[in-house]
This record gives structure tokens, C-alpha cells and sequence, in this order.
């Protein structure tokens, strides 16, 4: 039998400072509040701005990152799923939402900026066997940026190699 796919990835900015909670069994569960924008031109060629709110909750250890490491504005990019709920309130209103639980994290920006990640760290809920709703976090593979040669003198005389070492 085949499976779906429930997969959502978005990189926007945070609305709010997130807010932990903890489980009577310990677990972090972070929530926070997310936004995308995109542009589009309209019929007459206007610039149109569209902003998105997206719900998303971090469990575990990568609740506990997102709740430490995460400030408004914060620049993010998350990978997770989407889940549809309803509630009734105390006005006895349905009410439906849409969250994304985040399945990975990776903080954007730069150490000058409102990005909060300082480099950022990517970090991802293992799947591991259990209902331990991921609890258990690892980081994730770092990419770390390629650092630019600095500029050297043109003159190349001595270059510490033999043209025998040059694989080309």
C-alpha cells in the first residue's frame, strides 16, 4: 500500500517570541507564530504583497531550542507537517485550525541582525521507535559557508606546489 506525503517547508519571520510549555512528562512543546510573504503583480502591474500566519509547534529538544534560541522577527526555516483541527469554545463555536508541527529547524541570518540564530544550527527531531513524539533531538548536518580565499598578490612564483600536483 502506498503512503502520502504530508510535507510542508517554510522560511519566513517570527511574529511573536515563542512560548514553551512543558508536558507533565517533561517534553517541551514550543509554539510560535510564523510568517511568509510573497509578491505578486497585479492586472496592473502594482506590486502586491501577500503575508501568510502560520501556527508551528516544536516538541521535544527542538522545542526547547526553538524556546531558547528564537526571539521575534527571528528569520527561520522549517520543515515539517501540516495537521487540520476543530474546537468548540466556551461560546460553543467551532473553530478550525491549521498547525505545522516541525519535524526541523534551521536558524537564518546573521549575528547583527534580529535573525537570533548567529549562524545558526539546523536541528531535527529523530524518529525514533516509541511515542516519544520525538523527543529525542539531533543536530543536523551543518553547512558551513565557503570561506573566500583572501586576496593574494598577483605575484604567484612560489606557490608551494609542483604543476605534478595539480590533478587537471
Amino acid at each position: 500500500m502506498a503512503r502520502g506525503i504530508n510535507k510542508v517547508i517554510l522560511v519566513g519571520n517570527l511574529g511573536n517570541d515563542p512560548e514553551t510549555k512543558y508536558t507533565q512528562g517533561g517534553m517541551a512543546v514550543t509554539k510560535a507564530s510564523l510568517a511568509t510573504t510573497y509578491a505578486r503583480k497585479d492586472r496592473d502591474g502594482n506590486q502586491q504583497e501577500k503575508t501568510e500566519w502560520h501556527r508551528v509547534t516544536f516538541f521535544g529538544k527542538l522545542g526547547e531550542i526553538a524556546g531558547e534560541y528564537l526571539r521575534k522577527g527571528s528569520q527561520v526555516y522549517v520543515e515539517g507537517r501540516i495537521t487540520y483541527s476543530e474546537h468548540t469554545g466556551d461560546d460553543g463555536q467551532k473553530r478550525y485550525y491549521t498547525d505545522i508541527i516541525a519535524d526541523e529547524m534551521q536558524m537564518l541570518g546573521g549575528r547583527g541582525d534580529s535573525g537570533g540564530g548567529g549562524g545558526g544550527g539546523g536541528y531535527e527531531r529523530s524518529s525514533g521507535s516509541g511515542g516519544d513524539r520525538g523527543s529525542r533531538q539531533q543536530p543536523a548536518q551543518r553547512r558551513e559557508p565557503q570561506r573566500q580565499a583572501q586576496s593574494q598578490p598577483a605575484d604567484f612564483g612560489d606557490t608551494g606546489f609542483d604543476d605534478d600536483d595539480i590533478p587537471f
